[in-house]
């Protein structure tokens, strides 16, 4: 393979890879699910630790998972492991509303439609109907540095399932219930759970894969330094 055909490979499926809310109940054979994390456990990583572990779930596991899941938010609890965003200040505000309202046009939920809102909610914890999820989880006495480690693995692992035809949802959503995802799974305390993962073949004709989240600009998310800095 040349230079040239390989970069456009891997520009491509970057610009594929998107966030499915819609799946087919086709099972994704499994020797095709095992060469993505194969693919992916090729992460570099803080002094190559590799701190992340993958449960992959489908069947009777993944549906035992998911009613513990609904069961949870339902009750209203919320026990994530790492804490979470309690604010999105200027433009992170913006680009959150801006995904959110494009889902939901999509769906055709107006904005007023709580009963709408909270049922397209708790889909996040069914997987969105995905025939597989993965929970994703990393080394907690590593602290913050094999979390973002094991992100990055999260984006290879979405990538390589991309490459392969597969789409893919990550779920922060899932964390949210790490005391539930502990329990079934039967995690041990040493294990921090980082996201979910929902993983499947697309449903072409549901609304919500109709719509594809802009990225903003390189020149917003990158700063070209050339010169010293002046001292003081």
């Amino acid at each position: 393979m040349t230079q040239e055909r390989a970069t456009a490979g891997f520009d491509e499926v970057m610009r594929e890879r998107w966030s499915c809310r819609g799946f087919l109940p086709d099972p994704v054979p499994q020797t095709v699910l095992l060469e993505a994390f194969e693919v992916a456990q090729q992460t570099a990583s803080w002094c190559n630790t590799q701190p992340w572990h993958a449960h992959l779930l489908g069947g009777e596991a993944l549906q035992a998972l998911s009613g513990r899941l609904v069961e949870a938010v339902t009750a209203g609890a919320y026990t994530p492991d790492l804490p979470m965003p309690t604010e999105f200040p200027g433009v992170y505000g913006e680009r959150r509303r801006q995904a959110g309202y494009a889902l939901y046009e999509a769906l055709g939920i107006a904005r007023e439609d709580r009963p709408a809102r909270a049922e397209q909610m708790l889909k996040n914890f069914t997987f969105f109907g995905a025939p597989h999820a993965a929970v994703i989880t990393s080394d907690r006495a590593q602290g913050t540095y094999a979390h973002i480690d094991t992100g990055a693995y999260v984006g290879n692992l979405m990538h390589a399932l991309t490459a392969r035809g597969v789409a893919t949802c990550a779920q922060a959503a899932i964390a949210m219930q790490s005391a539930v995802v502990r329990e079934v799974l039967g995690l041990p305390d040493d294990r921090v759970v980082v996201c979910g993962m929902a993983i499947g073949y697309a449903d072409p004709e549901h609304p919500a894969n109709r719509i594809r989240i802009p990225r903003g600009p390189v020149e917003g998310a990158v700063t070209v330094v050339t010169e010293a800095p002046t001292s003081r």
